[in-house]
């Protein structure tokens, strides 16, 4: 058993039991210090921490601790009124987005935090959008309601207008910043006077007299917010009846599941105002993991046939693994919810994704860094499970019998590129396993070789993500790496046709070297390639000296002609030539190739071509003169714009040399708000003047390595 470990008792929860909840918002809303306060108030968190200390529960890894954010997903859970819920603490920032969908794929609704000072951000959209898009419930909160300045009406407006109009809220705060004592449930209509306790003990009473208009106005609006999402409910409000707090909350969960309503409610996770009772609603009104909808999924060791899934004990076993840290000293951890059937502790399982077998050993549920095991997961909970052999993120645990293989979480694709190299020459090889782990850990992190410009490269969501990812690689693997800006992988062609000699004599005293060959070069069509023709008639040039002139003249244009980039598209043609009984052999024809290449190039009016992506832009419409402008300051072609509501998505051809850190730029731009996905489009001629600049610059780089 680990560090990290603890034995203890649990109690086993079946699906109707357990909510898995992601706690989403925008970096530095106040998500993690909430989470240790709800888990502090049931119990299942051992002391009251904080982000500002390095002491919160879900934010253990060091680099976490040292900057004072989440990088990466955390679980904790909370056991109250006879039920688990599962609190998958996510990162904030766009950077580490990644995570963040992990934890909305392995939840069944979200609570969607907002600082009570600076409202709904660039991150509250991105994850209040993303829950929505998987039809999850959301739950909002407005934290740090006892910081200064800090305005539950002003949120509540915000939230109204950027994120949606059907939200209500459901608790009001009583006082604001050092005077926010407690809050007011329009549901019980009681007062909730919070007291000096440790874990946020509280005493009911009546509403404050001063509280008595703003109550009166929030309550009405909560009810008709209600009946207006029910026919029944809708008639006995129009006809002045009463509708009670149980039929309420019944009608507010219904609608939330039908993402009709979503309730607001208020806290501080320093000061626990509010904790307790978010955690009762988190109960009342997020659906447990029995009522999650059905899944599917491919069945069969191929997965030809569709089958639904429920989170049924007695289903067949199926599990996703949503996430894998690597930690030193235990090796992989891997983080699954098991979305139907059980699974105890040693159970032997197939991996239908890998088709291999792997034997879930020392079975545990995690809470913050530490992890208790135990004998069984029911259907619907979450677990975490050491040194699986084969076994990563998005991959499905099901059983031989029942092989399953469920739907992948779609992470996106990375924005930011640099090419990479280990500080120290010997450590390369520990450099290329440490960043696949890093991959394997994080999908967004990407790692590839890129053959052309013989450059590792690694891509992330942005320069912090791959800043931290460095650090990490420092920690977990002992390899110190150096960023920089990629290489461009020009090439060159041909604009004209020439012609010329290459001859290629040496003697030596011995045996001598000769090769003669004249070679017509002439430009081909854009991506056609090189083509050789053998023109040679009546065997100037035997046959079997043929193929080496071909080498050379390859040989020769991978070094090309004006910067050292491969050259491409054109045709060489070789028609005339003169041997040597003796001296002639395959590898003076070869030296004959490439001094020809070298003679006619040049007059071939050679050019540069550099690589272009075509980029799809989407932005606010108020940001579209300021991304157009830049776009053009790039040497970037606007091939359209079209207008969806509020935004507009750009489509626009851009040279990849213009195009390094463009997502720090657009960042800035939009203020996080644009986002764009790029893809190859393909090579173009380089502008004379931009093609000396180039030149010169991978002349100086020549220089510079051969000193």
């Amino acid at each position: 058993m680990s560090g990290y470990e603890w034995e203890g008792t649990m109690r086993e929860y079946d699906s109707a039991g357990i909510r898995n909840i992601a706690v989403v918002g925008h970096g530095g809303s106040g998500k993690t210090s909430l989470v240790d306060a709800l888990c502090f108030a049931a119990g299942s968190g051992k002391r009251h921490g904080n982000v500002r200390d390095g002491t919160a529960l879900t934010d253990h890894l060091p680099e976490e601790i040292e900057r004072g954010y989440s990088i990466s997903l955390g679980c904790a859970y909370a056991e109250w009124m006879d039920s688990k819920i599962n609190f998958i603490d996510t990162p904030g920032s766009l950077d580490f987005q990644g995570d963040a969908l992990a934890g909305l794929a392995a939840a069944d609704g979200a609570l969607c935090v907002i600082g009570g000072v600076n409202g709904v951000e660039v991150g509250t959209e991105r994850a209040f959008s993303a829950a929505v898009a998987k039809q999850d419930p959301v739950l909002f909160v407005v934290s740090m309601m006892d910081k200064e300045l800090a305005d539950f009406d002003r949120i509540y407006a915000q939230i109204k207008e950027r994120l949606t109009t059907k939200v209500v809220p459901v608790e009001i705060p009583i006082g604001t910043g050092a005077n926010f004592r407690g809050v007011i449930n329009l549901f019980t209509q009681r007062a909730y006077m919070y007291t000096s306790g440790a874990k946020g003990e509280f005493v009911e009473a009546d509403v404050p007299a001063e509280c008595a208009v703003r109550f009166a106005r929030y309550r009405q609006e909560l009810i008709e917010a209600i009946s207006a999402t029910d026919d029944a409910l809708l008639e006995r409000y129009l006809d002045g009846g009463e509708i009670d707090r149980d039929t309420a909350l019944h009608g507010m969960k219904d609608a939330m599941a039908r993402l009709d309503l979503f309730p607001l409610f208020c806290a501080s996770a320093d000061s626990m105002i509010g904790v307790r009772a978010l955690l009762t609603e988190l109960v009342q009104l997020m659906p447990n993991a029995y009522e999650m909808e059905e899944i599917h999924a491919l069945t069969g060791a191929e997965g030809h046939h569709k089958i639904q899934l429920h989170a049924k004990d007695d289903g067949p076993f199926a599990a996703l693994v949503f996430k894998t840290l690597a930690e030193p000293h235990v090796g992989d951890v891997s983080y699954f919810r098991v979305l139907s059937g059980r699974v105890g502790s040693g159970q032997d399982v197939y991996n239908a994704t890998r088709d291999v077998g792997e034997k879930l050993g020392h079975l545990s549920i995690p809470c913050g860094r530490e992890r208790v095991e135990v004998g069984m997961l029911h259907a619907g909970d979450i677990g975490c499970v050491t040194k699986l052999r084969n076994t990563h993120t998005n991959d499905t645990l099901s059983t031989r019998e029942h092989p399953i293989r469920l739907a992948a979480i779609e992470f996106p694709e990375p924005v930011v590129q640099f090419a990479v190299r280990a500080a120290v020459r010997s450590d390369e090889e520990k450099l290329q396993l440490g960043l696949h782990r890093l991959h394997d850990e994080d999908p967004t992190f990407s790692v590839h070789y890129n053959p052309e410009t013989h450059e590792t490269i690694v891509g992330g969501m942005g320069e912090r993500h791959l800043d931290v990812s460095m650090a990490v690689l420092r920690r977990k693997f002992g390899v110190q790496a150096e960023l920089a800006k990629p290489r461009i992988a020009f090439r060159e062609t041909l604009s004209a046709k020439a012609e010329g000699q290459g001859r290629h004599k040496k003697q030596t005293g011995g045996r001598g070297q000769f090769g003669d060959c004249w070679v017509r070069l002439s430009p081909m069509p854009r991506g056609e390639g090189y083509l050789f023709d053998d023109a040679i008639v009546g065997g100037v040039i035997p046959s079997k000296y043929i193929p080496a002139v071909d080498r050379g003249v390859q040989e020769a244009a991978a070094r090309g002609v004006l910067g050292g980039f491969p050259l491409v598209d054109f045709r060489a043609e070789l028609y005339d030539g003169s041997t040597h009984s003796v001296d002639s052999n395959e590898m003076a024809f070869k030296m004959a190739g490439i001094l020809a290449f070298k003679a006619v190039a040049p007059k071939c009016r050679p050019v540069l071509l550099e690589p272009l992506d075509l980029l799809e832009i989407t932005v606010p419409d108020r940001f579209l003169g300021d991304v157009l402008g830049d776009l053009s300051g790039r040497r970037g072609h606007i091939l359209g714009t079209d207008s969806t509501g509020s935004r507009s998505v750009v489509r626009a051809v851009v040279p990849q040399s213009e195009l390094h850190l463009y997502a720090t730029q657009l960042f800035s731009l939009t203020h996080g708000h644009g986002q764009f996905v790029r893809r190859f489009n393909g090579y173009e001629q380089v502008p004379s003047e931009a093609t000396q600049k180039i030149v010169a610059e991978y002349a100086k780089e020549r220089e510079a390595v051969e000193a």
